[in-house]
């Protein structure tokens, strides 16, 4: 995590609206906004609320891996291509507390054809690493 800010501008994407992460038409969803940093990484700057609980006071480890790759999905989409997440896997280096505010980067390593190599780092206020992920996404044709 950067210790200044660079300016975020909002990512604007397709994803239907009915996505469990992103979807602004999904009424139980995360509702997550991305934005496009200068270095070309994805940011989005949630408070998970508790209905998304585990053990009480903590995030659901389902729901860190949701984040992680949401904005892994959303790195590879800045690029103008869609794809679906193939492979994960996630480190979860610290508990995540619900109603805490955080900070979810994501980047596109490199592509291969279809395939998309990507990463993704969840951060507390403090800037903190909570939770890491690596992932591979293939290309798939629009519907």
């Amino acid at each position: 995590m950067k210790d200044s800010a660079p300016p975020l501008a909002p990512l604007m994407h397709s994803a239907q609206s009915r996505c469990f992460g992103c979807g602004p038409a999904n009424p139980i969803g995360l509702h997550l906004e991305f934005f496009l940093a200068p270095d070309h990484s994805v940011v989005s700057l949630p408070t998970v609320p508790s209905q998304f609980e585990g053990p009480p006071g903590y995030v659901h480890g389902g729901l860190i891996a949701t984040l992680l790759d949401e904005a892994m999905s959303k790195s590879v989409r800045a690029t103008g291509v869609a794809a679906m997440t193939r492979t994960m896997e996630v480190d979860f280096q610290r508990p995540v507390h619900s109603g805490a505010p955080l900070r979810i980067e994501g980047r596109l390593v490199r592509s291969e054809g279809r395939k998309h190599f990507a990463e993704a780092r969840v951060f507390d206020a403090r800037g903190r690493l909570l939770a890491a992920a690596k992932g591979m996404f293939l290309e798939v044709k629009p519907r």
